[in-house]
């Protein structure tokens, strides 16, 4: 039984701070309000930390500028938000990301170009559509994957050419049809066959000799009249047939065909 009981003290790794460094021996512990290894703001356990300022949010002012990064953290989660200011230039990028999760909007373009990415994309996920332009150029894509997502319709020129596929791809789904033909020469094939998924049946022509056999077939399935005839004789045998099946069908060419 003792081997069992020290075996078991061994395993218990739960953070215990000293008491007796605390301010809060003589009140909150001594009131029940704190617990070691429970509910403890000077142990180096999130969950603890997260106990003690739940229960006691009114004092997550006094660790703004503690030692222990996580606490100033979870401090950050608790405090009123027109108290973060202090904390935008937190030296560590956790407590700048839950400061981007929680500042007013009208604090959020000074994270903007902060350092780290996660607190960029949260910036990005909340910053109003009239400054969200401002995140086009961010250096990592998906800070631009985010404001790609967001931007109105009408503002994602400039987002037509970015250097990264995944952008592209939402640009190509998200933009007005009228202006895909920016994108009909996309180096990538998937993107090029949206476009032909998606734009006006009288711009497919600037797909229609596409290299890609797969885009030219996306073009066969929707063109008409003369683009129609051209893709029947495509030199690839699906476009070909697609487009001869296609004019086939067509009303006008079966009322022909009865006279």
């Amino acid at each position: 039984m003792a081997m069992h009981s020290t075996e078991a003290q061994d395993a218990d790794l739960t953070p215990l701070a000293d008491c007796n460094q605390c301010e809060y021996r003589d009140t909150l512990l001594a009131n029940g309000g704190c617990k070691p290894g429970d509910i403890c703001i000077l142990a180096h356990s999130g969950r603890q930390i997260d106990r003690f300022l739940k229960r006691h949010p009114g004092l997550a002012g006094q660790y703004l500028a503690d030692d222990f990064w996580e606490r100033r953290a979870i401090a950050a989660r608790y405090l009123p938000t027109n108290l973060l200011r202090p904390l935008l230039n937190d030296p560590d990028e956790a407590v700048r990301r839950v400061l981007a999760y929680r500042v007013p909007l009208d604090w959020l373009l000074e994270l903007r170009q902060d350092s780290d990415r996660e607190v960029r994309v949260t910036v990005a996920d909340r910053l109003p559509e009239t400054q969200l332009e401002l995140m086009a150029d961010d250096p990592d894509y998906l800070v631009r994957a985010y404001v790609a997502k967001r931007l109105p319709k009408g503002r994602l020129f400039r987002l037509v050419a970015d250097p990264d596929t995944e952008v592209r791809r939402i640009v190509v789904e998200r933009i007005p049809s009228v202006s895909l033909g920016l994108m009909a020469e996309d180096k990538e094939t998937n993107i090029r066959r949206i476009v032909a998924q998606r734009m006006e049946i009288e711009d497919l022509a600037l797909l229609s000799r596409d290299p890609d056999w797969t885009v030219r077939y996306e073009v066969a399935i929707r063109a008409e009249d003369d683009l129609l005839a051209q893709l029947a004789e495509d030199p690839d045998p699906e476009v070909s047939q697609i487009a001869r099946e296609r004019l086939a069908n067509q009303p006008e060419r079966q009322v022909s065909d009865e006279r």
